[in-house]
């Protein structure tokens, strides 16, 4: 259901500027009650925003300065009361299998074709926002809740429509409290990202999707502190009453990605308790929140990508609290991404990768997890199998990990390890080749037969940084990382990547080498990658 322009104040956008090259269709995705819409976001919600920023930068500086994170004195009473939270709808009572990825046409149709239990579309980290690529994304959904959805390959030789009896749940991430939307200006004052995308969604699809009883929901991401949930409650609370809805009707999992989230988990659950379904291990933005906390502490420093793994101690303690804590709260814990893509042409590493995966599925409904993420259709299968295996129910709320203890100083103990020439190189190329590509307008790219979406990019040169920047670090060969081995990196990747033309964003490659190479040699590192290239989109 479309709402009419009555549902908003009569001229609420007077002053909302739209700054992009006009769209096709986009009068019938932006109509004036939209705009009106939007507008009412942000000059409701636009200075709390800005103050929860603000006190996000303050406690970064007191990291910076010495201090570290911890449970907070001031909501103990939250963390050690008998509370639940809401009942959560039938349609997310079992979400084993989930797959995750952006939001154009063909994406959407598979993934909502998939079998999955749940698809999370996502307008963050795997999307480069530039106007073409959002309002692609929205119409896609709105299409896709009416129905109505195809798409055809540009050669004609396929055309995707939706299974008419497909049964997969439509889940939506917008972009995080930190992401403006520069295309759209109120009062003089570029929007939250995060109010643009949700709440035009909820525009065009909230009506509709609550009529089938799907929702509609939506994954919360980039979280950090208590405060920012109950923004995003007050959010949800506020498009409810404008769209006519029961309080409570939109519901929400939140990603725990951030370090200071991870002390702050039962807070969030309880600032959201009449609407969240749970909180998922974002594991790679997690990894990389941990890097950006300690920027300046040389004893956090952490080893190669390839050897932070989900079993050492403070990423164990990390995962396993989450699930403790969500079912004393009757939430699920979702568990990590499986990033594997099936490698063509060897059968061997294939398995091997896809062994990988079914030991990491392994551990995860072993630790409790009521459902994990995958990246790739092929990967739904094989989570499945071991999920029906270890978790014959629905979920498992009945575990609650009373032996969990995952002190604080085990949260931030960093795992041991090396820096080796090929992971230091790996992670050149990594972001590089990324950032080529979210240059060019693609924000999800195979790179070694796993989909990297921006959390690896961010994790890969925030470990740059830091390995350089703390200027006492050596290889494994014992070669010193500084700049000049730094250097080396950045100009072999041409004669690296020689078949350059054929990747993702290859006419951006030098952009992305002169935008690492200056992030990388900056005095204080980056809160995001994403912000700093942002201004390059269309």
């Amino acid at each position: 259901m479309t709402l009419t322009a009555q549902s908003v104040p009569a001229d609420p956008a007077s002053d909302l500027e739209l700054r992009a090259p006009r769209f096709p269709g986009q009068d019938e995705l932006l109509p004036p009650a939209a705009l009106g819409l939007l507008a009412e976001l942000h000059r409701r919600f636009e200075p709390v925003r800005q103050a929860r920023l603000a006190a996000r930068r303050a406690r970064q500086a007191r990291f910076d300065a010495g201090e570290l994170p911890d449970f907070r004195d001031d909501t103990r009473a939250i963390r050690e009361g008998d509370w639940r939270i809401a009942e959560i709808p039938a349609a997310l009572r079992d979400r084993r299998v989930e797959i995750t990825g952006p939001t154009d046409p063909k994406m959407v149709i598979n993934a909502l074709n998939s079998g999955a239990n749940c698809y999370m579309a996502d307008f963050e980290d795997s999307t480069a926002p530039t106007w073409d690529n959002l309002l692609t994304g929205q119409r896609a959904l709105r299409k896709a809740v009416a129905g109505t959805l195809d798409w055809m390959a540009p050669d004609g030789s396929k055309h995707y429509t939706l299974k008419p009896d497909a049964r997969t749940v439509l889940m939506v991430r917008p972009r995080g409290w930190h992401l403006d939307e520069k295309h759209v200006r109120v009062d003089g004052a570029a929007m939250s990202g995060s109010l643009f995308d949700l709440g035009l969604f909820a525009f065009h699809n909230a009506v509709a999707l609550h009529a089938k009883d799907r929702g509609p929901y939506f994954y919360l991401p980039k979280l950090e502190r208590m405060e920012e949930a109950v923004l995003w409650d007050e959010v949800l609370a506020f498009l409810e009453v404008r769209l006519g809805l029961p309080i409570g009707t939109m519901k929400v999992t939140v990603l725990i990605e951030t370090l200071p989230a991870a002390f702050e988990m039962d807070e969030i659950l309880h600032a959201l308790r009449g609407r969240i379904a749970g909180l998922n291990c974002g594991r790679w933005d997690y990894i990389f929140s941990y890097l950006k906390t300690f920027r300046k502490h040389r004893d956090k420093v952490l080893p190669e990508r390839g050897q932070v793994t989900m079993t050492q101690p403070f990423l164990k303690a990390y995962s396993e609290l989450l699930v403790k804590t969500c079912h004393r709260r009757g939430a699920h814990a979702m568990g990590g991404m499986a990033a594997q893509i099936p490698i063509s042409g060897d059968a061997e590493a294939n398995e091997r990768a896809l062994e990988r995966v079914r030991a990491d599925k392994r551990r995860e409904v072993g630790a409790g997890h009521d459902g994990t993420w995958v990246a790739h259709p092929a990967l739904i299968p094989i989570a499945r199998e071991i999920f029906d295996a270890g978790m014959p129910g629905p979920n498992q709320l009945g575990v609650l990990r009373e032996d969990v203890q995952a002190s604080r100083d085990i949260l931030i103990t960093p795992s041991a390890g090396t820096i080796t020439r090929a992971g230091f190189d790996g992670n050149v190329e990594v972001c590089v080749r990324y950032l080529a590509a979210w240059l060019d307008g693609q924000g999800c790219v195979p790179i070694h037969w796993l989909m990297e979406d921006a959390a690896t990019a961010e994790i890969s040169r925030s470990q740059l940084w830091q390995w350089l920047h703390h200027g006492d670090l050596f290889l494994d060969d014992g070669a010193p990382i500084d700049f000049a081995l730094f250097d080396r990196a950045l100009q072999a990747l041409p004669a690296k990547l020689a078949d350059r033309m054929k990747l993702p964003g290859a006419d951006r490659l030098d952009a992305a080498i002169a935008l690492l190479d200056r992030l990388t040699r900056a005095d204080e590192l980056a809160d995001f990658l994403t912000l700093s290239a942002y201004h390059e989109l269309a």
